[in-house]
């Protein structure tokens, strides 16, 4: 017969508390980050101000992400997972492509709307932040890269080079701004856009 000493038996336990412990200091870490990446920036963001927000010292910071690419890519996936980008894929089964792009203009800039704070903070900060662009590269642009896909299927020239280039800047944050800095919800916008891109189309 085996006879369980108590601390055989409390061992398992306190490493799964010590588990649980940490991965709740990572959360509250990572969520502070997001936090101020919404607010100031991810570029005036430091780590005393993450450490602060979160309740813990600058070295349990440096503890669970020693790099800036690793928090990064933790604020990028968290922030995805509550604010999921609008999926391409969604369109596809709209097969007229004027119609298509429409649509999926009004999402987008429906979407852009909402997320203003964060996108236009860590859109403005990549260019300063080396660790930030390369997330980004893989989170935003290939999202970016397949939206431009999806949308320029159908239309009548889709070889010319104009075509690509139109959808992309139909398709751009920056371009959302600057129209709704004008006065337009994102119905008038995407019919306005949608009416240029077709011109550039050939439609």
């Amino acid at each position: 017969m085996i006879i369980m000493t108590p601390g055989r038996a409390t061992r398992p336990y306190r490493k799964k508390k010590r588990a649980e412990s940490e991965e709740e200091t990572r959360r509250r870490i990572t969520e502070a980050a997001v936090e101020l990446h919404g607010t100031v920036g991810p570029a005036k963001t430091s780590v005393t101000d993450i450490a602060r927000l979160a309740g813990v010292s600058r070295m349990t910071v440096y503890n669970h992400f020693p790099t800036e690419t690793e928090l990064f890519t933790a604020c990028s996936k968290h922030w995805a997972t509550l604010n999921p980008l609008p999926d391409p894929q969604c369109w596809q089964s709209i097969a007229d492509p004027a119609r298509r792009l429409r649509c999926a203009l009004r999402e987008l800039y429906a979407w852009y709307a909402l997320n203003e704070g964060m996108l236009g903070n860590v859109l403005r900060d990549t260019q300063l932040i080396p660790a930030l662009a390369e997330i980004m590269e893989g989170f935003w642009e290939g999202w970016v890269v397949e939206v431009v896909r999806v949308l320029a299927h159908g239309w009548s020239r889709p070889e010319t080079e104009e075509l690509p280039a139109a959808l992309r800047l139909a398709t751009d944050y920056g371009t959302w701004r600057v129209l709704s800095r004008a006065g337009l919800d994102p119905e008038r916008a995407a019919d306005m856009v949608g009416r240029m891109v077709e011109g550039t189309s050939g439609a």
